[in-house]
């Protein structure tokens, strides 16, 4: 990997942690805990459809678990872990059938895998079944929040797309 794709990588996943603090500080309007709009996940979403995946992983990773240090909860790092990998592995395999112009399809089957992935590792931390009662509302917030999520990765892909193109070929003239 190059430095400058190592750079980059570095800096969506500084923008994508500053995100998700940020995220952190605004009150839940849900009743039902753990419902969020997931914003880092736009630069997820956006490095799954323009770096390679083992980059898109990486990213993902520094991310929960930075996350999880400076949002001072280390428990969630086991769920956001099983919930990210699983939603990772299954963007990865969508966007090989779901091109750029629909990345907000994407997004939405990734947060649905997102909260099946959290809901799997509640059940084997807690051993509650009655937990998946709850998962019908994380299916609904997923489909939501997925969409609004995937639809503003959508818009930025091609800005970002411009904007890291023009520095490379503003550097390759001097």
């Amino acid at each position: 990997m190059s430095i400058k794709r190592l750079t980059r990588l570095a800096l969506l996943t500084a923008a994508a942690l500053i995100i998700f603090i940020v995220e952190l500080q605004i009150p839940n309007p849900f009743p039902v805990p753990g419902i969020k709009l997931g914003l880092a996940n736009i630069i997820t979403v956006y490095a799954v459809y323009r770096f390679r995946a083992y980059e898109a992983a990486m990213l993902a990773g520094v991310r929960i678990v930075l996350g999880s240090v400076f949002g001072g909860n280390i428990m969630a790092l086991l769920y956001s872990a099983c919930g990210s990998f699983l939603c990772l592995l299954g963007m990865l395999l969508l966007k090989k059938v779901i091109d750029e112009k629909h990345l907000w399809l994407a997004s939405v089957f990734g947060a649905l895998l997102h909260n099946t992935g959290q809901m799997a590792a509640a059940l084997l931390v807690t051993q509650t079944p009655s937990l998946l009662l709850y998962f019908p509302f994380l299916v609904v917030s997923g489909c939501l929040a997925g969409a609004f999520t995937g639809l503003c990765a959508q818009l930025i892909l091609p800005r970002l797309t411009a904007i890291f193109d023009r520095n490379i070929s503003s550097r390759k003239k001097k």
